[in-house]
């Protein structure tokens, strides 16, 4: 993280932002504010500002992005910031979620579920996030704890799912079992089978779970940047790996066909059979349409992507993984930049890469 230049009075905060030139300038930390919305009071950290809008960390974790000329009242109220504490957390999630919920915590989660399914997420969770940091610092990682527990928000049923959803701002389409919402850094899903045993629960749900659930991770360690995302093959390819059991469950699934998503392999060969011309790694990696004109297709040539780089070139994968996550915070992340980045890691004879990446995927069964 990257934060801001120090000042005697937060009033210098707004002050600046209405004169800044340049979007995500970077000056030395100068701790935390507090500052009146017309329709609330919010704490937290300044990531970056310009004379347009202002994005701050709020104290639970949420980005909160407004116009300078909206805050009333601010001052500074810390050298540093200062998350909620887990007790703090935990007491506005009951308030927020009322009595029909409860909260269960475990090392690094808060989850928040219909009350009487107390042993059935909180600690799969945590099982989730162990396998996550194990399968990275073992590759050379160097994750980071996150800052915050990290929520997840089990609903009671798809109704309350959605509705859950559309009250963080976020729609939940037909056929979505669960979303890690990037603006609240929540987890949010329901249990699809919710009067079956725990373990047929689990199963109906374990994918939906794991992929939010990497996504989450992922976005609080450091191997993406919450402000500055990734491609999104980058994100979406690592989410589809660790659906696979042989990632999520790496101790008892150890081969190469354990680590197989079965499901994106059968998307990727519809889509692709035996063509490669170069323009997969290179169209995926300069734009994100493909995922809203053909997902489907978008998400099985992210995982076959990702696939193939960390079972080839992990330690390439790996620092290719630190360039995405190293830009300055709510810059525009240009195609160009994007490709240049990849070419950087991985070279830029996109065919031959190509026909490489095709080679190994011919064999993948």
């Amino acid at each position: 993280m990257r934060f801001f230049f120090n000042i005697i009075h937060a009033t210098v905060l707004l002050t600046w932002a209405a004169t800044a030139p340049v979007a995500g300038s970077q000056p030395p930390a100068m701790g935390m504010i507090q500052v009146d919305l017309p329709d609330r009071r919010i704490e937290g950290m300044p990531l970056a500002w310009d004379s347009n809008v202002v994005h701050l960390l709020g104290r639970d974790g949420r980005l909160w992005s407004f116009a300078p000329d909206e805050a009333k009242d601010f001052r500074q109220t810390a050298a540093r910031f200062q998350p909620y504490t887990v007790s703090q957390i935990r007491a506005n999630l009951l308030r927020e979620l009322g009595n029909d919920y409860e909260v269960t915590g475990t090392t690094h989660y808060l989850v928040a579920h219909p009350r009487g399914q107390r042993d059935r997420w909180a600690q799969r969770f945590e099982d989730l996030y162990r396998t996550f940091v194990r399968y990275f610092s073992v590759r050379g990682f160097t994750l980071r704890e996150p800052p915050f527990p990290l929520i997840g928000i089990v609903c009671r049923d798809r109704k309350d799912f959605q509705r859950y959803a559309a009250g963080q701002g976020v729609a939940a389409t037909d056929g979505v079992l669960g979303l890690y919402d990037l603006i609240s850094n929540r987890i949010i899903v329901y249990n699809a089978t919710a009067h079956a045993a725990d373990e047929a629960n689990w199963r109906q749900n374990a994918s939906t779970v794991i992929h939010e659930a990497t996504h989450q991770m992922a976005f609080n360690t450091g191997i993406h940047s919450r402000w500055s995302p990734p491609p999104t093959w980058v994100a979406e390819g690592l989410a589809t790996l660790f659906e696979a059991p042989g990632f999520h469950d790496a101790q008892s699934s150890t081969s190469q066909a354990d680590r197989i998503n079965r499901e994106r392999l059968r998307d990727y060969h519809a889509r692709i059979g035996e063509k490669h011309d170069g323009r997969l790694p290179a169209d995926l990696t300069a734009s994100d349409r493909l995922f809203q004109i053909a997902p489907t297709a978008a998400y099985a040539e992210a995982w076959a992507l990702a696939f193939y780089l960390v079972e080839t070139q992990p330690r390439q994968f790996a620092r290719y993984l630190a360039l995405t996550a190293s830009h300055p915070p709510f810059r525009p992340y240009s195609a160009q930049q994007r490709v240049d980045d990849f070419k950087a890691v991985f070279g830029d004879d996109w065919r031959q890469f190509d026909a490489q990446f095709g080679r190994f995927m011919d064999q993948v069964k």
